[in-house]
């Protein structure tokens, strides 16, 4: 700012100085005199301004044209390039004022301008390294993209500029939504530069989307051999991907591979909800219930988790309820206070028919935090209890209404999934899944007409479609078996 006002005020100065100067000069009723040979020339003041000006244009023409004489003498004396390089120098020049323009041009927006601009330094210079990145990014600028493709094709057949015009390429495949052409591109651009922090980002969200888990892994592991990723985030996104990959091995049926691939997923980050839960599950099939115990207990330390809890029960599937209640103490005793655990231990008690067990079990949740799950395990409390009709119909239809609580959301596209997922099916962003309330909320029946899976079976199919509160009273009418605690 200051800058710029000296900057004003000299340029005030120097204009009021020459204005001075010339009115100095026109009042005045002398001349200059000249003479030569014994002839004196009298000039006026402006004839004098004038002849300075030409006078000056003379020494400029003369300077040129001593330089060509001198061009000339050297090749008369065997130099053969010495008039090419007198040629060339002024062409260099002029290529590199417009190279220069160019770049202005193109960090100010004007693509059009940036393209003529470079085509001009590339009609003097020869130097297609320097002219052709800025010919690609104008023409993109622009909007020609089909310019911009020859150009970086251009690029490909020089070894310096190679990794430029696939990197190029690959960004237009992915504008266009070509991923298939863009994987195979950042493959070739990570090989030529595996540093380059931008083409691993690239890649590796492209091969978490293709699922391929093996190459994201190893991708991964070179972002932080690279530095470019600290290594706490890189043990979290790994756990992931060997999560991901435990779910691949399973499905095709390799089911020892894949328990030790969910194993080393939750060694990895323990605090991951569905890696804790098939490591678990992997350890039940094993007939190691301790180990199973041991890794979600130590999860539900960090996160409290409906799926945590459901696989928790899997342990001991035929236990009464009775037995089921004193075992879930020992995995929810460090997160007393938790909802997940208020809302767990209700529904327990609501098995066992103990609802004023329940009751204090829920304590003041369904008004500190009201959400469909806690009024829903309020309405069946009070059915237990005996309640009239209107007082359960009272809590179902603000279940209707209230908010489901915690979902998996993306963190960067706040998409609500059903379940978890490595990759984000609405924009694609890898491990973003994040077990929380949606900012907005979601108001659905759903959740309001299902208890938790380890309580209640069959489970409600199309719950959504139930749009009777009265249909809802039926939903929750217990008929409890004494035997393994389930609903039916």
């Amino acid at each position: 700012m200051l800058w710029s006002l000296v900057k004003i005020v000299l340029f005030v100065i120097i204009v009021a100085a020459l204005a001075f100067g010339a009115g100095q000069l026109l009042e005045s009723n002398g001349g200059v005199l000249i003479e030569v040979a014994g002839t004196e020339f009298t000039l006026g003041p402006l004839q004098s301004v004038v002849a300075i000006l030409l006078l000056v244009l003379v020494v400029w023409l003369a300077l040129k044209l001593s330089s060509l004489l001198i061009a000339t003498f050297k090749f008369l004396n065997g130099d053969d390039t010495a008039i090419t390089r007198y040629f060339d120098k002024n062409r260099e020049r002029r290529g590199f004022e417009a190279l220069s323009d160019g770049l202005m041009a193109l960090a100010s927006g004007e693509g059009r301008v940036a393209m003529a601009k470079a085509a001009k330094a590339e009609r003097y210079l020869n130097r297609p390294e320097l002219t052709n990145l800025i010919s690609a990014q104008a023409a993109e600028m622009a909007g020609d993209t089909k310019k911009a493709e020859t150009v970086y094709k251009r690029l490909l057949k020089d070894d310096r500029t190679r990794f430029v015009g696939v990197h190029g390429i690959m960004k237009q495949k992915l504008t266009e939504g070509d991923t298939e052409t863009a994987l195979k591109l950042a493959e070739k651009a990570f090989a030529l530069k595996p540093k380059h922090t931008e083409t691993q980002d690239v890649l590796l969200g492209l091969q978490a989307e293709n699922e391929d888990w093996s190459g994201a892994r190893e991708t991964l592991n070179a972002k932080l051999q690279h530095g470019a990723l600290p290594r706490d985030v890189h043990r979290r996104r790994d756990a992931v991907l060997a999560l991901s990959e435990a779910k691949d091995i399973m499905l095709s049926g390799s089911t020892i591979e894949a328990r030790e691939a969910a194993i080393e997923a939750n060694r990895l980050s323990p605090d991951l909800i569905p890696a804790a839960v098939l490591a678990a599950q992997s350890y039940i099939e094993q007939d190691k219930p301790k180990y199973a115990a041991r890794v979600l207990k130590k999860s539900w330390d960090t996160q409290p988790h409906p799926d945590l809890a459901a696989t928790f029960a899997e342990i001991v599937p035929d236990e009464t309820t009775e037995a089921r209640i004193k075992r879930f103490k020992g995995l929810v005793k460090s997160q007393k206070d938790h909802p997940e655990t208020k809302m767990l231990m209700a529904e327990l008690n609501i098995a066992n028919e103990d609802f004023m067990a329940a009751r204090k079990a829920l304590g003041t949740l369904v008004e500190d935090d009201p959400t469909a799950r806690n009024l829903t395990i309020m309405a069946a409390i009070e059915r237990g209890e005996g309640a009239e009709d209107s007082v359960v119909r009272g809590w179902l239809a603000k279940a209707l209404s209230a908010s489901r609580g915690p979902q998996w959301v993306c963190g960067n596209c706040q998409h609500i999934h059903t379940s978890w997922e490595p990759v984000c099916s609405n924009c694609s962003s890898f491990d973003t899944m994040t077990w929380k309330v949606p900012p907005q909320g979601e108001n659905s029946i759903s959740a309001a007409t299902q208890m938790l899976p380890l309580i209640v079976e069959p489970e409600v199919e199309n719950a959504e479609e139930i749009t009777s509160v009265d249909e809802t009273i039926a939903l929750i009418e217990p008929k409890v078996d004494g035997k393994n605690g389930n609903l039916s």
